[in-house]
């Protein structure tokens, strides 16, 4: 066992930390979608 494994600084769940990675990036992208819909709208 190396001196990392011993020593870990997050003891969380790497699911749950993926889980937000995930919401929080498709939430972003969504939002970019929802803004360039509405500019395409009132653009036309």
């Amino acid at each position: 066992m190396n001196e990392f494994e011993k020593n870990v600084q997050s003891k969380r769940n790497d699911a749950v930390d993926s889980g937000v990675g995930f919401v929080v990036s498709f939430g972003f992208f969504a939002i970019i979608f929802v803004i360039a819909t509405v500019i395409g709208l009132i653009g036309a």
